[in-house]
């Protein structure tokens, strides 16, 4: 396997690199690191791990921290959402133990508290561009879900308003529970 230093290197080494099976992104060239998440960042991905595990396992896969081999701005991009979910019918016979070879039909992605809602907006329309169907921004300290997808614009849920979604039908989601379920609400 190769060890990956600092600076510029090729996609194929940052896949044969013990990074891919870490908490690094392939960014620019360059193999990034995730920020460490925090407790109510571990927690909010576990709830809506659990929530799009009862709906979707018979659906699709459901992935946590699983790469995703995309392009961006041209170049090849390997992000690594905090969850993903991909229908069945879209992966590959032969999906060995590597990072997703299709764009995932929803990216999520957690803020951490030191990162801004800007970055992760930017992150989002890169995702939406690489094809990747819906992405949901999720920000624990604000205790909302904004839904990002192709030619719309942004729409943030919070409380008890519906997250209702015809791309995937029958997933009922509101941002309350998933909150409540990580024990986030006062």
């Amino acid at each position: 396997m190769a060890q990956l230093t600092q600076g510029k290197t090729t996609l194929k080494d940052f896949l044969a690199s013990p990074q891919v099976n870490g908490r690094y992104e392939w960014v620019d060239g360059e193999a990034i690191a995730k920020v460490a998440p925090k407790r109510f960042h571990s927690k909010t991905q576990r709830a809506v791990l659990r929530l799009l595990e009862d709906w979707g396992d018979d659906r699709g896969e459901v992935g946590v921290e699983w790469a995703v081999q995309l392009s961006r701005q041209g170049q090849s991009w390997v992000p690594v959402p905090d969850v993903s979910f991909v229908y069945k019918e879209r992966l590959p016979n032969n999906l060995g133990d590597e990072p997703c070879s299709v764009p995932v039909d929803l990216a999520v992605e957690i803020i951490s508290p030191d990162q801004l809602f800007g970055a992760m907006a930017e992150k989002a329309a890169d995702y939406i561009l690489a094809r990747v169907a819906r992405v949901w921004g999720i920000d624990p300290g604000a205790q909302t879900i904004t839904v990002f997808q192709a030619e719309a614009l942004p729409v943030t849920y919070r409380g008890s308003k519906a997250l209702a979604d015809v791309y995937f039908p029958e997933l009922a989601v509101t941002a309350e529970p998933v909150f409540r379920q990580a024990e986030l609400l006062a």
